[in-house]
């Protein structure tokens, strides 16, 4: 493939990140594909998030800042970041999240080469300051609706798609706070468009302390919600998902420090 033919939009949500917002985007520019634009919707950050980022923007274009009028959360921000972008595939990047460096070139490869739409690869964690924690989450090759809603593995910073096969409109989140991500991956699933795994680790979830996921009990409301008024699932069938998403939380949290 020639390199860097194809326009890549990486979507990143931004409220309060000065901790995390420079290296991240370093991170993107110092990937060995370049032809990106790094789209960042900052949702009312009262911190030093905005200056940091408009510091790079000033120097590179390829970084794009817009500012929501009102705090409503990474849905509405993902989604407003998405109308402003113009790549053919889409990616998403958190604000404290990081990538390996050619994650984006290995990761666009395998999609061209197999006509997939819709891809997530294999990622690790890493804490707070950065320190990687031995947890690494592997993709399944293949996963349909019903395949995610009992193995929900898949997780944003890994995806990516192709909006010549998957249709735009799709990847408009609902505006829910929590588990927006979800829901729209259970859309485009719905679709009849499966997600391939690239079983390759070329992505770093970062686990905080303070981010929406690691509050427990509102990631539990969040996932019964997002199974019985999203996806409007049956009682029994959403006892079972949850089950099964419990199971597999408690795994993804068990960590072995070296």
């Amino acid at each position: 493939m020639e390199e860097d033919v194809f326009k890549i939009s990486i979507i990143t949500p931004v409220y309060n990140c000065e901790k995390y917002i420079a290296q991240t985007i370093e991170n993107v520019l110092n990937q060995t594909y370049q032809n990106f634009e790094m789209i960042l919707v900052d949702d009312c950050s009262t911190d030093n998030s905005a200056k940091i980022i408009n510091n790079y923007a000033i120097d590179d274009n390829r970084i794009k800042y817009y500012k929501l009028d009102r705090n409503s959360g990474a849905a509405v921000a993902r989604n407003y970041a998405l109308s402003k972008s113009n790549g053919r595939f889409i990616t998403y990047l958190d604000s404290d999240d990081l990538w390996y460096s050619n994650k984006l070139e290995k990761q666009i490869k395998f999609m061209i080469e197999n006509k997939y739409g819709f891809t997530c690869t294999s990622y690790e964690v890493i804490d707070n300051l950065g320190n990687k924690l031995n947890k690494k989450i592997h993709m399944l090759n293949e996963v349909n609706y019903i395949g995610f809603l009992t193995n929900n593995l898949l997780q944003t910073v890994g995806i990516m798609v192709d909006t010549n096969i998957v249709k735009k409109e799709l990847l408009i989140m609902p505006n829910i706070r929590r588990r927006q991500d979800a829901a729209t991956w259970l859309q485009i699933l719905k679709s009849g468009i499966n997600c391939y795994g690239f079983d390759e680790i070329l992505a770093m979830y970062r686990r905080t302390e303070n981010s929406l996921s690691s509050n427990k009990f509102k990631a539990i409301k969040g996932i019964w919600y997002l199974y019985r008024e999203i996806e409007k699932l049956s009682l029994p069938f959403s006892c079972y998902c949850f089950i099964r998403y419990a199971i597999l939380a408690v795994w993804k949290r068990i960590y072995i420090r070296k």
